[in-house]
């Protein structure tokens, strides 16, 4: 039977529907969409910031905190589906940023993006690998970075809890990256960890490059990535985030505006680059794409129908 990508395909599973030609590619030549701040739409707004902020920033928020407090809610959080609906939605890459919260005395780790999520990061990882079990032909790639307030034994904690919670599903650096390979190994999840800790463990790969314009509007944002293809692209995996990002002189003075506005705002332009791109060995060609607010959009559609244009 010949599989066909649709637009309304499910997504839960594309990778299994994908056309058999494509079984044997590397993932590091298929479209692959990806969610940047992953976790962030479980911020809690009343945890301490980050001990990373600046002291003046800290000084601001301990005096004004009924203003900054929205403000980076506004724009600190980036998606609005939980993890599992980014898997149903087709997300297959996931930005993942961790901390220890200072002066906590539990072993537990939380997300960030400023501030700390309410999500506490193992309970996370057990419905993500739960949903693997149900999903076996789908392969995940998860980017675990910053890891702030954690030192050489919590990295050793975590690496042993990341081993028991994804098992056999972890794929060695080793393994061959492609789809049917993939299948008949069992392997289901890519795990960079992006921390010299991670240098003697065969099942974590190293730091995924993130392609990050770090600009405030669609056509700064697609002339620097396009500047970028023009140098060639990485030979294993790689992300071009989609993000958009403005300063904090930007936030103060728009109060009514959030990152959720800004994206909207700007989605048309985007959306117009990202379906003239392909996947593919050549040096312009992109691998996994990384968006803001997938759910609102229909970036999980565009992203997998590039995969198209390799048949």
């Amino acid at each position: 039977m010949e599989h066909i990508i649709k637009d309304d395909i499910n997504h839960e599973d594309w990778m299994s529907c994908l056309p058999e030609q494509l079984w044997d590619l590397p993932l590091t030549h298929l479209s692959i969409p990806g969610s940047h701040d992953a976790m962030s739409y479980c911020l809690d707004i009343t945890s301490p910031l980050l001990r990373s902020e600046s002291d003046s920033f800290r000084l601001l928020d301990g005096v004004f905190c009924c203003f900054t407090r929205p403000a980076i809610y506004r724009w600190a959080t980036t998606q609005v589906q939980n993890i599992v609906e980014q898997l149903q939605a087709g997300i297959r890459y996931f930005d993942l940023r961790i901390a220890h919260k200072q002066y906590d005395p539990s072993n537990e780790l939380y997300f960030t993006h400023v501030i700390y999520t309410y999500a506490t990061v193992v309970e996370t990882l057990q419905a993500v690998a739960s949903w693997l079990e149900s999903h076996p032909k789908e392969i995940i790639i998860l980017a675990c970075s910053h890891f702030e307030g954690m030192d050489y034994k919590r990295h050793e904690e975590f690496i042993y809890s990341l081993k028991k919670i994804f098992g056999s599903k972890l794929c060695p650096q080793k393994a061959l990256l492609t789809l049917r390979s993939l299948w008949r190994s069992g392997y289901q999840v890519v795990l960079s960890y992006e921390d010299q800790s991670a240098s003697r463990h065969k099942e974590l790969w190293p730091h995924i490059p993130y392609i990050w314009a770090n600009k405030p509007n669609a056509e700064e944002l697609i002339d620097y990535l396009e500047c970028q293809k023009r140098l060639g692209r990485p030979d294993g995996f790689f992300v071009a985030g989609l993000n958009l990002t403005t300063d904090r002189c930007f936030i103060a003075s728009h109060p009514r505006v959030s990152l959720q506005t800004l994206t909207m705002e700007n989605w048309k332009q985007v959306k117009e680059w990202l379906e003239d791109q392909k996947p593919g060995a050549e040096p312009t060609c992109l691998n996994i794409i990384a968006g803001d607010f997938i759910g609102p959009v229909p970036f999980c559609s565009l992203v997998i129908a590039l995969n198209k244009k390799l048949l």
